[in-house]
């Protein structure tokens, strides 16, 4: 089993930053990729950020050139910048496995104008 555990989350004003970690623990061994999600009231769950064990990096429209995904041994960094309202949201961390995908409890996010 793999256990997903993030943090980083909160209150901060249009135009700042904010830094969201992921911590992995457990089975790692089996994990290809890992990401961040998020969710909006409302809204279906999207894709943020990805990035693999080679280090291939893929971002979502909506936040390329703002945000930055890395990753230290068994930590996911998502460095925010230049936050906007919309990007508030629940933001989950994803562990990509070769059969399983393991999900975060979820890190809120809110941005204010």
């Amino acid at each position: 089993q793999v256990r997903l555990v993030e943090s980083g989350g909160g209150l901060v004003q249009a135009g700042g930053s904010l830094r969201l970690s992921c911590a992995a623990s457990g089975s790692i061994f089996s994990i290809n990729a890992m990401g961040w999600y998020r969710q909006a009231p409302g809204k279906q769950r999207e894709l943020v950020a990805t990035i693999t064990s080679g280090g291939s990096i893929n971002y979502a429209d909506s936040v390329k050139g703002r945000f930055t995904i890395s990753q230290r041994k068994d930590t996911v960094y998502l460095q925010m910048n230049s936050l906007k309202p919309e990007d508030t949201a629940v933001y989950y961390c994803n562990a990509h496995g070769r059969y399983y995908d393991y999900w975060g409890q979820g890190t809120q996010v809110t941005v204010s104008s």
